[in-house]
């Protein structure tokens, strides 16, 4: 992924899964959820389309048999950092792991008509921006990258998508989740925005209601 001017301008070459109803097991097996880290899910993206053999955990690519068929494993699509996909992409179980290993391959950027609403959110949180399009936009867009290697660019501000500078779609996303992509923010950087609101908030507790902090 490479950043066209700025950090609100994310292109990146498209790699094009076309699939309905891509779960979490797909995206990522549960033999790599023993893991307790929350990086290096690269080698394991799409265990079960990538490679020919079974892996395991802390078996990385360079000691797997490639499927070569896989988009994944051709250039420049190796690198590419926008994955176009159909419906209910991200469905199947909670496992934060699926975005985990997306981002950590290198995706910065899902397009699909729909997704699992878990998926949905782990996203933001893990600095992956999911685009809903509407069904008939997914198959022009199919139709536009087929058959050629293509980068799509998507302007976060005013949250267009393009191909070879040409305006293509809109998308909509709410403006708080967008800002954790923008910002690189999770949860904890989220709720300190508001360190001033909560210090005033335990402040004027422990003068209503002291005896709560009696043990303090």
């Amino acid at each position: 992924m490479k950043l066209a001017g700025n950090e609100l301008n994310l292109s990146g070459v498209v790699a094009c899964i076309d699939r309905d109803n891509i779960d979490t097991d797909q995206i990522i097996p549960t033999e790599y959820l023993k893991s307790i880290k929350k990086y290096g899910f690269e080698d394991y993206l799409f265990d079960g389309w990538r490679y020919l053999d079974e892996g395991k955990l802390g078996i990385t690519k360079d000691q797997r048999e490639i499927n070569p068929n896989f988009i994944l494993n051709q250039e420049p699509f190796n690198k590419a950092s926008i994955l176009l996909t159909r419906d209910n992409f991200g469905c199947g179980s909670s496992r934060e792991h699926a975005v985990w290993a997306l981002r950590d391959f290198g995706i910065k950027v899902v397009i699909a008509s729909s997704f699992g609403d878990i998926f949905y959110n782990n996203c933001f949180k893990n600095g992956v921006l999911p685009i809903r399009l509407e069904k008939n936009q997914i198959e022009e867009l199919f139709k536009t990258l087929s058959g050629e290697v293509s980068e799509l660019s998507v302007d976060l501000d005013s949250k267009k998508i393009s191909h070879k500078k040409h305006e293509l779609y809109d998308f909509k996303v709410e403006d708080n989740l967008l800002e954790r992509i923008i910002f690189g923010l999770d949860d904890v950087d989220m709720t300190l925005k508001y360190k001033d609101k909560i210090i005033a908030f335990e402040q004027a507790r422990r003068k209503e209601k002291p005896w709560i902090f009696a043990n303090d």
